[in-house]
């Protein structure tokens, strides 16, 4: 039988899917006879999800099928499907109103049944596609992948039928086995009922493979609803270019599912990849890189790849990307500019260059200011985000102040209006130095389950608001939901400013070998 590979994206909130395009772009090129199709439930109405399964994989008779998981934990810190966990929480935790405190139980309920909701249903269709696919070709197989699934690998294991191919990270090198038939036993993966994972396998690096353009008049062959991303130039389109990020930051787990080796796309291959999308009508591009120059070394690459999108004459698009802001030169952020970039955001997690450094970031928060500065010089008017938490280990009221002073510095340079604080904290996440952090110091049992956040005790301990500052910050935190819902960020910094005061900026920029107290809380040390 010949291969006739399926793509099914699960449903998720609707962001263009350059995970699956990539692996059927990249599938194709290594064999170009194989038999493909993309089918995207992100598209389709809820209540037809499992009927419209049926219909694709009847038509189509796949013996090889992929299913693209991107989403499982929700307990993301404001905003989510289930409503606003970070508001929830705080809510039922910290909340003197029992009438509040209500309110916020009740919308943790909300948010553990759409959980519980979502697990039961992708793991649903998931059986179901793998069991229909079997009338027509008893020997298909199924993979499942993700970002989601890469970081949750161990434990989806319980939700998954016997048979399943869970795969980490990067997945074209194992689809390439799988098509050949060949073993699969030294790719990140591993088969249910029949393997178990590789003792530490997603910090494994992943094969470098060679990226070239993405072949989009193939795609819009075996894509049907690819027109869905291209309405009315709403969606910022993910181009990719490159892979893999070079940094330690403590929750982070970019490092460990893409590698720290950097692998960069050849520009040329990049430009020719946006060129066809632009001759499709698109105009906002989002480079989903983990971080768009993740180091100074790869300052000349930047320039190349946003040189020849000038020398393109794609000179009325926008872009934007997670911007590391100490890795800029003048030169660059001219380029930036002319090349249409009208957003980035920054994580650099704290104001304070002393919890930055303990937090294993590697920022120069001076370095970041100053490189702000040629940005905004070189002509750049639009949104910057800030990202901040303030549950980071070793916070205290100094480095609050010293983060104020930071944030009102940005806001000096691009205008308050333009710069966005995004307030979140800091989730325990599998694989990381603070998940060992937390293990080690008895916060977390070693056989937790990640999973378990319709638990109230491993929920509370996931979202991480270790006291004393815990209770303060939720108070602070529901003063800004009642003031000010729709500018929580800015809302949030204005009273912790107002309560606390500002540090000196200098202050912020420095970093003591050796605080003047030591810290009472154990610092974070990488195993």
């Amino acid at each position: 039988m010949a291969n006739r590979v399926l793509y099914v994206r699960l449903p998720c909130n609707p962001i263009f899917p350059i995970g699956v395009v990539y692996l059927a772009d990249h599938l194709r090129k290594a064999f170009p006879d194989i038999e493909q199709r993309i089918f995207d439930l992100g598209t389709v109405p809820p209540l037809d999800f499992a009927s419209a399964l049926d219909r694709c994989i009847d038509n189509f008779q796949p013996n090889l099928l992929v299913f693209s998981w991107r989403d499982i934990q929700i307990y993301a810190p404001v905003g989510g499907r289930g409503g606003n966990p970070l508001q929830n929480a705080f809510e039922f935790n910290y909340a003197r109103n029992p009438l509040v405190k209500l309110r916020g139980a009740m919308g943790g309920l909300r948010m553990v049944s759409t959980y519980l909701n979502e697990l039961w249903q992708n793991t649903g269709l998931i059986k179901r596609g793998f069991k229909r696919a079997k009338r027509y070709c008893p020997d298909a197989k199924v993979v499942v992948g993700g970002g989601a699934v890469s970081v949750f690998y161990e434990q989806i294991a319980s939700w998954m039928p016997a048979g399943t191919i869970v795969s980490v990270g990067e997945g074209e090198l194992l689809l390439e086995k799988l098509v050949r038939r060949e073993s699969i036993d030294s790719e990140r993966c591993y088969v249910v009922g029949e393997t178990e994972p590789r003792d530490r396998l997603i910090h494994e690096w992943p094969t470098a493979i060679e990226k070239s353009a993405c072949d989009y008049g193939y795609i819009e062959q075996i894509w049907p609803e690819f027109e869905y991303y291209l309405q009315e130039n709403d969606f910022y389109i993910g181009v990719q270019t490159k892979r893999g990020c070079p940094h330690n930051c403590c929750y982070c787990i970019y490092t460990v599912v893409e590698g720290k080796q950097v692998r960069i796309n050849p520009a040329d291959e990049v430009v020719k990849e946006m060129r066809q999308l632009y001759d499709r009508g698109i105009r906002n591009f989002w480079f989903t890189d983990a971080q768009f120059i993740p180091a100074r070394r790869f300052i000349d690459d930047a320039v190349e790849l946003l040189q020849k999108i000038v020398d393109s004459g794609m000179d009325d698009i926008h872009w934007a990307a997670y911007i590391r802001a100490d890795n800029l030169t003048p030169e660059l952020c001219e380029l930036m500019v002319k090349t249409g970039m009208n957003y980035f955001e920054i994580g650099i997690t704290s104001g304070s260059q002393e919890l930055v450094r303990k937090m294993r970031m590697g920022y120069n928060l001076r370095t970041v200011l100053q490189n702000c500065r040629d940005l905004k010089a070189a002509g750049f008017n639009d949104l910057v985000s800030v990202n901040y938490s303030f549950n980071v280990i070793d916070e205290r009221p100094e480095t609050i102040r010293q983060t104020l002073a930071y944030h009102r510095a940005l806001e000096a340079i691009f205008g308050r209006d333009k710069v966005e604080p995004a307030i979140f904290f800091i989730g325990l996440q599998p694989h990381t130095h603070l998940e060992a952090y937390a293990i080690e110091n008895n916060i977390l049992k070693e056989d937790y389950n990640p999973l378990a956040i319709y638990l109230p005790w491993v929920a509370n301990k996931l979202l991480w608001n270790p006291e004393p500052l815990g209770s303060f910050f939720g108070d602070i935190c529901l003063q800004a939901f009642r003031q000010n819902p729709n500018d929580f960020g800015r809302e949030v910094m204005d009273i912790l400013e107002e309560r606390m005061g500002l540090a000196p900026l200098e202050e912020a920029l420095t970093a003591p070998v050796k605080s003047a107290e030591p810290s009472k809380q154990p610092q974070l040390v990488a195993k």
